[in-house]
């Protein structure tokens, strides 16, 4: 597995990622602000990428950013869901931290809230807290209207 920043000419591909996931967090492909989003992360270098020879599309993708505060963000990581329980999700967070995180600060992701569906069946609750993030205050809800919360981990 190779993680690298994505470039234009992985748009495509993430794309297909976030289709695979559009059934737990609502429309993605079509909404012009999550294709803004990713051109905005294309252009800072914060779109990282999980690629494997000879497989023609993305293992995983992740989309970070920093404040000024050293408060850091996860703000999309999608693993292809068959890639998923291989390693690619800590491996994009892994080099997403090495890249860009200029400790001491405070990591912060959103992902499902307890009650909602998606927090069993796609594992993100349980992948967050085995890379040491603790479940924080609840969130806005997610375009389909399920809930969600902040999970947070400070780093050195």
């Amino acid at each position: 597995m190779i993680v690298r920043p994505a470039r234009e000419a992985d748009v495509p591909g993430i794309l297909a990622l976030a289709a695979q996931v559009e059934h737990r967090f609502g429309p993605l492909t079509e909404d012009p602000g999550f294709r803004a989003a990713i051109d905005r992360h294309l252009c800072r270098s914060t779109a990282l990428l999980a690629t494997a020879p000879g497989r023609p599309h993305p293992l995983g993708g992740l989309l970070f950013s920093a404040k000024e505060d050293a408060t850091y963000h996860v703000r999309w990581l999608v693993v292809a869901e068959d890639a998923r329980g291989r390693g690619v999700g800590r491996a994009l967070m892994t080099d997403a931290v090495r890249r860009f995180v200029r400790g001491p600060g405070t990591i912060e992701a959103v992902t499902f809230g307890a009650d909602h569906p998606g927090a069993v069946v796609g594992g993100a609750r349980a992948f967050y807290e085995r890379l040491g993030f603790t479940p924080a205050e609840p969130a806005d809800p997610g375009p389909e209207g399920g809930s969600r919360q902040v999970f947070r981990r400070a780093v050195a």
